[in-house]
């Protein structure tokens, strides 16, 4: 008569276990790249659309404040070639003036290694009127600046 060892189950439960420790070490190390990598993302998209964004403050910061000449200044070259100051000033004084502005989306393009921008705004008038509107923004060699019809 034979006599046959009973089998162990400690080399499944082993090697269950190794399974189960290299599956979720696994997991650990991929949770923390796509955390690292959409905050890496994060970072890029709010590098790229804080200039734009900055630049369109700027410029309806002084429209606000009747600064004319100063938001004439914060228009690009072909827009002030298009503008000439005295219009721009009957434009921007022509009722119902902007009293404030609320800064609503910021979306950033890019062409022929030339970025640009669509900064969207909601225009409080004085007359409590609000309006959307989009105002076009370039990364030119002067900087961020609004380039195009700013109303």
């Amino acid at each position: 008569m034979a006599y046959e060892m009973p089998r162990s189950r400690t080399r499944p439960r082993r090697a269950l276990r190794r399974a189960l420790v290299v599956v979720g070490l696994t997991l650990f190390v991929c949770c923390v790249g796509a955390a690292g990598l959409a905050a890496w993302n994060f970072q890029s998209v709010r590098q790229a659309t804080g200039p734009a964004k900055r630049a369109a403050g700027a410029f309806l910061d002084r429209v606000a404040a009747g600064d004319h000449a100063g938001a004439y200044d914060r228009l690009c070259a072909a827009t002030r070639g298009r503008w000439s100051l005295p219009r721009f000033t009957s434009r921007v004084d022509t009722p119902p003036t902007i009293s404030r502005y609320t800064v609503e989306d910021v979306t950033i393009a890019s062409r022929d290694g030339r970025r640009s921008a669509t900064v969207t705004v909601a225009l409080t008038r004085v007359n409590g009127a609000v309006d959307d509107h989009d105002l076009p923004v370039v990364d030119g060699d002067d900087g961020w600046q609004v380039c195009g019809d700013p109303f």
